[in-house]
Parts: structure tokens; sequence; C-alpha cells
């Protein structure tokens, strides 16, 4: 395979880079900063640089230029204005797909790795399946969206991955629960049993590559660990790990610190304002609320499972360990 790879330097991309690279795969990868690539992956034989971003049109029509896979990783989780959102997602994708069109017809699969929350929350107990019908909560999974239907009107064959909450190393989201774990005090809005699914990065890497196969062509998957934990059980999940990282005994669960609903919000859009000032992006923003009140974001890979046989391997117990080691070894928790 010779594959093209947006947001390669980005927590899922670099787990999938990875995993390219160690099939032997040829890997061109779009990044900024030639730096970063440098210090995640080295200086392999299969690994070729392109430098730019989304918005950089000649960029990338170098990146697919005579590749046959397109992987479109890259987009934005959160933003101050909803219309930033849609014009990194969907816009983003549109140039992509675009670029990728050039590469026809040499190219077999655009595969575009999209988010549960573009199919909006499941019902407790029900888990979400490629057939239910898509209600997102938020202008995040909204764009998401938008850049699927991008992706399904495109010229280029495709396939569609959606994974719920992602973790593992190198990930700085969900570092921010293991960081209130280890301090014993976890603050939460909404309902503390939200039913949720969970996919490791290396996981999701060896599922993105799985959806290469040719009966996934035009197809859209979910890509999780067939566990469902609570929202509960994924904290203490979490400060096991922690705990057990730094060589200590973990006496109780951490305390669950309830926000009601009007004081989240209000730190949510603090966190957003803040953000837009040093010109960066969270996810923590005032559009995140919808989603943290949601009963669950359960869905099923039986689909997946049934057109590859890729399976999850790396469960919650074993993944939060994995993830507290590597955040230890770097002095992040």
């Amino acid at each position: 395979m010779k594959a093209f790879v947006t947001g390669g330097t980005g927590f899922v991309g670099s787990h999938l880079v990875e995993a390219l690279l160690a099939r032997g795969h040829q890997v061109r990868c779009l990044v900024r900063t030639p730096a970063k690539a440098a210090a995640l992956f080295g200086t392999p034989g299969g690994l070729e640089l392109v430098v730019g971003d989304l918005e950089d049109n000649a960029a990338l029509r170098r990146g697919a230029a005579d590749v046959d896979h397109v992987f479109h990783v890259a987009g934005l989780t959160g933003a101050w204005r909803k219309a930033e959102l849609h014009r990194v997602n969907r816009g983003g994708t549109e140039r992509v797909l675009a670029a990728a069109a050039s590469a026809a017809p040499r190219l077999a699969r655009f595969v575009h790795v999209s988010t549960l929350s573009a199919a909006g929350p499941s019902r407790r107990g029900t888990p979400r399946r490629e057939s239910d019908p898509d209600t997102p909560v938020s202008g995040y999974g909204r764009s998401k969206l938008a850049a699927e239907s991008a992706v399904r009107a495109g010229p280029v064959p495709w396939t569609i991955v959606r994974p719920p909450s992602v973790y593992g190393p190198r990930d700085v989201e969900f570092l921010r629960l293991f960081r209130l774990a280890k301090l014993g005090v976890v603050p939460f809005t909404g309902d503390p049993d939200q039913e949720l699914s969970l996919v490791h990065g290396r996981d999701l890497a060896a599922a993105i590559l799985a959806a290469t196969a040719p009966a996934c062509t035009g197809r859209t998957y979910y890509a999780c660990h067939p566990e469902v934990v609570s929202g509960r059980t994924l904290v203490s999940t979490i400060a096991r790990a922690v705990n057990e990282t730094l060589g200590r005994p973990m006496e109780r669960a951490p305390a669950l610190l309830a926000i009601p609903s009007p004081i989240a919000g209000l730190a949510l859009w603090a966190s957003g304002a803040l953000a837009a000032l040093r010109g960066r992006a969270t996810p923590l923003t005032l559009d995140k609320l919808p989603e943290l009140r949601a009963e669950a974001w359960v869905c099923s890979p039986a689909a997946l499972e049934r057109d590859t046989g890729w399976r999850a391997t790396i469960a919650l117990e074993e993944g939060a360990r994995d993830t507290a080691r590597w955040y230890r070894e770097r002095g992040w928790v």
C-alpha cells in the first residue's frame, strides 16, 4: 500500500502512521511541523513528509499524487464559532477529496475517520448501529456529519469509520481525567452512570486499516471495544491505573463532584472564550454540554467485525494501565 495520511502527527493519526509503517507500507504524511513528525516516528525509509495543512490545495495534491489509499484523519474537535468547525471539518474534507480525485483511477479507497458524535447519542442499553438515523446534538457532531455527506457524494471509493471516545498514549483529552483521578476528585455534569463505548488508539488504527477491505467500500462503520462502561466505572478504572503506576494503594474511588448544568455551561463557555483569545482550539466549549448530558454514547462494532474480522483487543482495564504508564514515564501525571 502507498498511503497519504492527513492528521498523521495527531493522536489518532500517529497511531495509524505507526501501524502502516509496521506493516511495511509506504506512507506520505501531511504535516505542519516536520520536527514533530521526526520526534514521533524518527526517519524511517517508508515515510515521506508533505508540509502543509487542509487549506493548502497544492500540498494536498502533492500528498495524494500516485497513492492508492487516502486516510483523512485531520479535523477540528472544538472551536469558539460553529462556522469554524464547518470550515475545517467539511471544507477541509472537500479539499482532500478533490486532491484524492486527482489520484484516480489508481486510488483504491478514501477512508474518512469521523466520530460517533456525527451520529449522536444512544439510548441506555441500546447500542447505535449503522442503520440508525443520525441525530447529532453538538456543532462538532453536525460538522462531522456534514463532512461525511461530502465523502458520500464525492467522486472516489470511500469508507467511513466512526469511533467513540478514543484514549491511549499521546492523548491529551483523557489526560485531564487521569490527572483528576490522581487528585481523587472528579467533577462531572449529567449522569455519572452515563453509558460509554471506548476504543484504544492502537485498536482504532487497526480498525481503520481493516476498513480498507473490499467489502467495506461505500459503507459506514462503528469501531469500538465491545465492553460498555459507565462514567463512574471509567473514573475508578483510571484511578486504579494511576495509583498502580505511582506504586501506591487506592484506598477508595475518587469522589465525584456534581456540577449543576448552568455552572458547567458557564465554565465551558469560559474555557472556549479563553482558548479563542489564545488562538487555540479546545473541545471544552459550551457546545460540549449536550454531549455531556446525554444518557449514553454506545455503539456496536458488529458490522466491522463481520466484514473484516477485526476485533478490538484492548479492554479498558489494560488500556488504562498502558496509558497511565505512558503518561507517568513522560511526567504528565
